[in-house]
């Protein structure tokens, strides 16, 4: 809806997107940070307001990896989190860390930064889901690409506010899916919903609006839901050449047929 990625989307400002979300009976709005900027408690009473909720924010700056942020930035995006209301913060732990080979210490560094901002998190009220990606993500943006590979990072650090976000998009291929599911009852703290097309032209910027795809939509949210999930369903459907060219209204109109028919 807004400008989530340099030169792509509809430029609507939060107030836009919070009135036609509120107009079309959704039920919350997930935020990303460079959407707030220093006006998040401003926008989460605009939300609620309107009767939404602040089901997120979208994301953490990367803890691990080339391009991984500093303590103080990751902190501030907790503190953004707390200020919007937001009760869930999604992390993209970023790709491997520079110097090393393979994942292991990758991911022994990522564990390190997870619980060292989860005491941080708790005490703002905010939960922290770690986001396994497309293993097409491994190098640059992720460690973590099974649910499985997620689950095994909080069960490390271990502490009731940290757990994961499910996405369609980053799952849909794992056969395993619904078995590594059953163990995440407490731990399921968002799913994400578009599709895979099955001619995707460009990994990040090609998803798909649900039911134009490959992805069993029904089965992976009877999972989600089988393992304790009650929160929204979020629609993240990153599409510069697509959806992202339509009008906004006509993508949440379609949005709300397409849950009502196909997820």
């Amino acid at each position: 809806m807004g400008h989530n990625i340099d030169g792509y989307g509809a430029g609507w400002s939060p107030e836009q997107v919070i009135d036609a979300c509120a107009a079309r009976g959704y039920g919350g709005i997930v935020f990303w940070c460079r959407e707030i900027g220093t006006r998040a408690f401003e926008i989460g009473e605009r939300v609620r307001a309107a009767g939404l909720h602040v089901a997120g924010l979208c994301r953490t700056p990367y803890l691990i990896g080339r391009e991984a942020g500093s303590d103080d930035e990751i902190k501030a995006s907790i503190d953004m989190a707390s200020a919007l209301g937001a009760p869930v913060l999604t992390i993209v732990t970023g790709g491997t860390e520079p110097g090393t080979l393979g994942l292991e210490e990758s991911r022994k560094r990522l564990t390190d930064r997870v619980a060292r901002h989860a005491e941080h998190a708790a005490q703002n009220k905010v939960k922290l889901a770690l986001e396994p990606l497309n293993p097409m993500f491994g190098g640059n943006r992720t460690c973590l690409f099974t649910v499985r590979d997620a689950l095994g990072i909080c069960s490390e650090v271990n502490v009731p506010n940290l757990g994961i976000a499910v996405d369609v998009y980053h799952v849909w291929w794992d056969r395993t899916l619904p078995e590594t599911l059953k163990d995440a009852t407490g731990r399921l703290f968002g799913y994400h919903l578009c599709d895979w097309l099955e001619n995707t032209s460009h990994m990040l910027l090609d998803r798909g609006m649900m039911g134009d795809g490959v992805a069993d939509l029904k089965a992976i949210r009877r999972a989600v839901e089988g393992a304790g999930y009650d929160g929204l369903c979020e629609v993240e459907i990153f599409s510069a050449d697509t959806w992202w060219k339509r009008s906004p209204d006509q993508v949440l109109d379609i949005i709300v047929e397409r849950f009502q028919t196909v997820c």
